[in-house]
């Protein structure tokens, strides 16, 4: 049995996220949910208040054997927008802030060495806001978020 690892990424409406990450070589599961925030057990409308800090995640777990950290955070940026703070194309609010949430030393070295790298590429003109910080309680979203664009046979978050 491969010995398995967790990565956990905000980058705006999480079902496009999970959609993208969910399909790829290596990974074993997905899961949509909240982390970042204060509020224990919050719902997504406890979270779309854009009161209780959290930030719409997407939950990976996958076989480092299989797909790399490095090529996870490849996908994360080149994915999203990373320069627009707490918001992701029409979605406005912290929920959608771009963020990295690490799980041990190596993937925050991992983050902080592939933004900085972005960074210096000059491939986006205004600064990078993606937060990088470490993982908190996981709060998994309720059923009907697990998997939406799949159930759909859509392919985007704003279809």
């Amino acid at each position: 049995m491969p010995q398995l690892a967790t990565a956990t990424f905000g980058a705006g409406c999480f079902w496009g996220v999970e959609e993208t990450y969910r399909t790829l070589e290596g990974v074993t599961e997905t899961a949509v949910g909240y982390m970042g925030g204060s509020k224990p057990h919050p719902t997504y409308e406890d979270v779309c208040s854009d009161a209780t800090g959290h930030a719409e995640v997407v939950q990976v777990t996958y076989d480092p054997e299989r797909v790399s950290y490095e090529k996870l955070l490849k996908i994360f940026w080149e994915n999203h927008n990373p320069t627009t703070l707490n918001r992701q194309g029409p979605d406005v609010g912290t929920q959608y802030r771009s963020a990295i949430f690490y799980h041990d030393a190596s993937q925050k070295e991992a983050a902080e060495r592939s933004k900085a790298e972005l960074e210096a590429s000059g491939k986006w003109p205004k600064p990078i806001v993606t937060e990088i910080t470490p993982a908190k309680e996981f709060w998994r979203a309720e059923d009907y978020h697990q998997k939406y664009l799949m159930k759909r046979g859509q392919g985007s978050c704003h279809v």
